[in-house]
């Protein structure tokens, strides 16, 4: 392939962009074509700054290629102090949990080398900490008393706790565990179904891990609903779709995200008979910001905006197919 000279592409540009500042000064442009070669020339400074000016070169085949199966661009600053040892990771850390810290002293009696004693001398301290995890299976059982009345030879059974409803139940924190691998890190059920298992030593069904996110899906309803209606306000709402398999399946998690709120929507469909089954961009008024993905296109009811990774990935293909 051959080398370009940036300096000369740069110069040639900056000409272009004198001659037409010099014709506008003179009013032999009219407006229509000022506000076009005003529009070329950002695009030129964008692709300029693209492709001629960063060190990463792009190897994506094609535009269809997502951003998370390129390379990583190293010519993207970088935020300071992400390589550094023990960065605080953004987010909460779950509630269910109890952090058990010591701290031991290793006092200094004598001296080493004379044997003089110094339990009376002041000192200063140096620590060292060792971090660690201790997997703590908790198992609380209950049991209720039977007793007969004599005068009336009535049963009478004690109460279990409305939380223990049944001859087995496992608690929040079990379930809580289970929902974020399978909801949050999306892990496979049986990848889940044997992590547990090589923590509590207990085999939960697929079934029953699959109640635990029905349970909190029902739960979620009324949140749905509000979160549904704060996206409909926001004046700039995000986006994309994702498959997943399901049952073997390929199914599509459509995600709206916008003020904090992020809410996925699953559905058998990618298009536009899912956008209006999820029945959220159909009604938002705002800026659409997309992939380019023709069915977003469909709805005239919003404004649109494509996401800065695909027009790169766009402008990447325009100059491997149109190389000098």
């Amino acid at each position: 392939m051959a080398s370009l000279d940036k300096t000369s592409v740069r110069s040639q540009v900056e000409k272009v962009r004198k001659d037409f500042e010099r014709l506008r000064s003179d009013g032999k442009v009219s407006p229509e074509v000022q506000a076009i070669m005003s529009s070329m020339l950002m695009i030129v400074e964008l692709i300029l700054a693209i492709f001629l000016e960063r060190t990463t070169k792009k190897n994506s085949a094609n535009s269809s290629i997502p951003p998370s199966q390129t390379d990583k661009d190293n010519s993207s600053p970088t935020d300071p102090g992400s390589k550094g040892k023990g960065k605080k990771a953004d987010g909460e850390t779950v509630k269910n949990r109890r952090t058990i810290e010591t701290l031991t002293i290793v006092p200094v009696d004598y001296c080493d080398k004379c044997g003089a004693d110094l339990r009376q001398v002041g000192c200063t301290h140096e620590r060292r900490t060792k971090i660690d995890i201790i997997f703590e299976k908790v198992v609380e059982h209950v049991e209720v008393e039977i007793k007969q009345c004599p005068s009336c030879e009535r049963v009478i059974k004690g109460k279990f706790p409305v939380d223990m409803p049944g001859p087995l139940q496992y608690g929040l924190g079990v379930q809580a565990f289970i929902i974020n691998l399978l909801a949050c890190q999306m892990v496979a059920l049986k990848r889940a179904q044997a992590l547990v298992y090589s923590i509590i030593d207990v085999v939960i069904a697929e079934a029953t891990m699959l109640q635990f996110i029905l349970r909190l899906h029902a739960a979620l309803e009324n949140w749905e609903v509000r979160a549904t209606e704060k996206l409909l306000l926001e004046a700039v709402m995000h986006v994309d779709e994702t498959s997943l398999r399901v049952d073997k399946t390929n199914y599509w998690i459509h995600v709206h995200s916008a003020g904090g709120i992020t809410l996925k929507k699953l559905h058998r469909k990618r298009g536009i008979k899912a956008m209006e089954e999820n029945d959220i961009i159909p009604r938002y008024m705002g800026k659409l910001i997309h992939d380019c993905w023709a069915s977003y296109f469909s709805y005239s009811n919003c404004g649109h905006g494509l996401c800065g990774s695909h027009l790169l990935r766009e402008l990447t293909f325009v100059v491997k197919t149109n190389r000098y």
